[in-house]
């Protein structure tokens, strides 16, 4: 069988496939140049002058780092490429020691060792021939016969090599015990010289301290050095990791039980084993047993640590005066609503006279129970204090919308509190935030992570008022902390009710709340020749709505509401997975939205093409957009090996090693959509995206549109979402401390 080279995924740019027969075959040759690395995984794409021939071929594959200068040898077999023509990929691809005096050269000259350019290394190898790595690597004192080259320099590059032996002594080791090459350089900046020690005695730190690296691949190599089933090490990695899985699951911790239960399947032990380790993980504080809901449960410490943050910072903020004086409370109320032009509702002005009194308060209520009006009336009746005022959210579309509605700055809390990728925040209790007030939306999105940073860096008088609609999902992150903040009975809260007239207008805010009460919305037919603003479908299998919905959004809904098909409607799902999921869903988008793009590449197994509609799903401080951002995909430049993608008005520049940050938007799940708002939601649902089928993910769905909710239903869908209560109680202390 053959392999060739297509855009993809593992690679950055391609990915080896099995296709038609071309023999096996072998290449050597020295490397000139290094067109693409791609540092996480080690893909290579080089110019590599064979063995016997005077022109260059193109040699892909995986491996350590390699640089010019070198000789590689590489078994694999030729392929041809679509678009960038023959190639060799390589199914082992290794560098071999320089033989010839010219290949030593080279080698010395191509910048691999620093301090050595091309004339230091004629001078080397003219001086010391073939014996040169000899010299360098046991003799470094005869450097220094070479006029120019002093004991600085000389030291500079016998350290130098000496890490460059170490890299390759570590990915050779690696490689011999099954466990790909590709996270040697982190291994080596985490451990240095010490790395095959720390990983031989103890792989299972990998999983731990080095980013890519997880249980499973830990547990592999631990299999391959021979380490016993009932390591200690190996038990207790893998309770840690039985904890790391229930926080990508929303919970703090697990009860005790749940925990042992679930490492016994991991890690195929007996119970008895796990809970010796377990105990001596809870003596030596790596593990941390406490309560929650009065069951006994184990946590992280530092997901424990992160709990007592929040509730000792929201207990010391609790029923405090706020950091400014207002002597006539009913005067501040009529100048909020003389200024805004408004007659208050009564639970309006209750909230505003609670707002003008607290250091602490949440606010919280469904669509069109007038949040943002509120927090206008609050701004507005604060405005003769001369307040420093921080506006903040978690998105950059939900503070876009909080800064719009305010007239003032807003910006998302990770901007807010300066986040540095893998460095945690700037801000914090040695360099908290400069401000009066803090007012952050959206809470229903934040996580204990987060809120553990906003807590830490919170001014020590300032004031924070946290909104949000508490009956929405949850964060993704772990934790419920609106919901648990509201059901501790022991902060200042307002709950807003009453749905004001425009609103009751709106058969979308109406349904959204009676589907909150566990009712079933009222629905309108299509066919029906009034246009109102809340449709449901009919579609008897998830192939039959997922046809009708590419028709829906291709071709029937721009006919009738005028809706752009691209820039208005918005495809939300409940899961990425099936014919009504994401990824599905937005290849056959693409195909009949965007079926005459000019240009078009394959990275991952994923087609990015001109024109398309892509979502930002990390957040990017240098270039200052979001998770959640959507935009256009509007130019590829391949020999640049880069996309434009213009959000916001804003040109963005990836290198295609950078896509895995850029996913397509025609479809978007629910959670990802949390914090925005769209002219037009289409949502399906079929009863076989089961356990995602439940009444918050619906309530969120519907309540992201701002004019139109269509619904493709399978029988029974509806009904079975409407009645699903929110999924079980996530494990916290945070409702706990806060209430005792």
């Amino acid at each position: 069988m053959a392999e060739t080279a297509s855009q993809s995924a593992s690679t950055g740019l391609f990915k080896l496939e099995q296709t038609g027969s071309s023999s096996h075959a072998l290449v050597a040759g020295l490397v000139e140049h290094v067109l693409f690395r791609n540092p996480d995984n080690g893909y290579h794409v080089l110019r590599v002058k064979t063995d016997g021939s005077h022109e260059a071929t193109t040699v892909v594959g995986h491996a350590a780092s390699i640089g010019p200068g070198e000789r590689i040898r590489a078994e694999g077999t030729w392929t041809h490429h679509k678009s960038y023509g023959k190639q060799f990929a390589a199914a082992t691809l290794t560098v071999i020691p320089p033989s010839s005096l010219d290949e030593i050269e080279a080698y010395l000259a191509s910048g691999m060792i620093k301090g050595i350019g091309k004339s230091m290394a004629k001078k080397l190898v003219n001086r010391f021939g073939d014996q040169v790595f000899d010299v360098i690597e046991h003799r470094p004192e005869r450097l220094t016969d070479i006029p120019g080259l002093g004991k600085q320099l000389a030291k500079r590059i016998t350290e130098a090599w000496e890490e460059q032996r170490a890299v390759k002594d570590i990915m050779l080791f690696l490689q011999s015990k099954g466990l790909s090459r590709l996270r040697a350089d982190r291994i080596f900046e985490a451990y240095g010289a010490k790395a095959i020690e720390i990983v031989s005695a103890n792989p299972f730190r990998l999983a731990q301290d080095i980013r890519g690296i997880g249980f499973t691949s830990a547990d592999e190599l631990a299999a391959k050095l021979e380490i016993a089933k009932d390591s200690p090490f190996r038990l207790a990695a893998g309770l840690r990791h039985v904890l790391e899985e229930a926080m990508s699951q929303g919970h703090a911790g697990l009860p005790r039980t749940w925990l042992i239960d679930r490492a016994t399947d991991l890690l195929d032990m007996a119970a008895d084993p796990l809970e010796t380790v377990l105990e001596d993980e809870i003596g030596e504080k790596k593990l941390i047993l406490d309560k929650a809901a009065d069951t006994a449960c184990l946590f992280l410490p530092e997901m424990h640590g992160a709990e007592d943050d929040i509730a000792e910072t929201l207990i010391g903020c609790a029923w405090q005066a706020p950091p400014w004086r207002i002597r006539q409370i009913e005067a501040a109320v009529e100048t909020a609503e003389t200024a805004l032009g408004l007659n208050l509702a009564d639970e309006q002005r209750e909230a505003l006279r609670l707002a003008y009194k607290s250091r602490l308060l949440i606010i919280t209520g469904g669509p069109g129970t007038g949040k943002t009006t509120l927090v206008k009336a609050i701004l507005k009746g604060l405005e003769s204090n001369q307040l420093d005022i921080m506006l903040a959210a978690p998105t950059g579309r939900a503070a876009r919308r909080l800064g719009e509605s305010a007239e003032r700055d807003a910006s998302t809390l990770h901007r807010l509190l300066e986040a540095e990728p893998g460095r945690g925040f700037r801000r914090d209790s040695d360099r908290p935030l400069e401000g009066d007030l803090l007012i952050v939306d959206e809470m229903s999105m934040v996580d204990i992570p987060l809120m553990q940073a906003l807590c830490n860096a919170l001014p020590e008088a300032a004031a924070l008022f946290l909104v949000g609609d508490v009956d929405q999902l949850p964060s993704i992150g772990p934790g419920q902390v609106l919901l648990d903040l509201i059901e501790s009975g022991k902060l200042p809260v307002i709950r807003l009710e009453k749905i004001f007239r425009q609103a009751e207008e709106s058969r979308i805010i109406k349904n959204a709340h009676r589907i909150n009460k566990g009712d079933m919305p009222e629905l309108s037919r299509s066919s029906n020749a009034e246009l109102v603003d809340f449709y449901a479908i009919k579609a008897n299998s998830p192939d039959r709505a997922a046809e009708t919905l590419v028709e829906l959004v291709a071709a029937r809904i721009p006919e009738r509401f005028g809706a752009d098909p691209i820039n208005d409607i918005q495809v939300l799902c409940p899961t990425n997975r099936g014919p009504i999921g994401t990824r599905a869903l937005n290849e056959e988008l693409q195909r009949v939205l965007n079926a005459d793009a000019p240009d078009r590449i394959d990275h991952r197994g994923v087609v990015y093409a001109t024109g398309d509609k892509v979502m930002q799903i990390e957040n990017d401080y240098e270039r200052e957009v979001y998770n959640g951002d959507i935009g256009r995909l509007t130019s590829i430049d391949r020999a640049q090996k880069q996309v434009t993608v213009t959000i916001d008005d804003h040109a963005l520049v990836y290198g295609f090693d950078e896509l895995d940050s850029l996913v397509p938007a025609y479809a978007i799940t629910v959670h990802k959509a949390q914090g925005s708002e769209y002219p037009v939601v289409v949502l399906p649902l079929a009863r076989q995206q089961g356990r995602m089928l439940r009444r918050n993910l619906v309530y969120t769905a519907i309540t992201r549109a701002k004019q139109l909710v269509v619904m493709l239903v399978e029988p029974g869908a509806l009904e079975l979402a409407v009645e699903q209560r929110p999924e079980v109680r996530r494990w916290s202390r945070l409702r706990d401390l806060l209430s005792a």
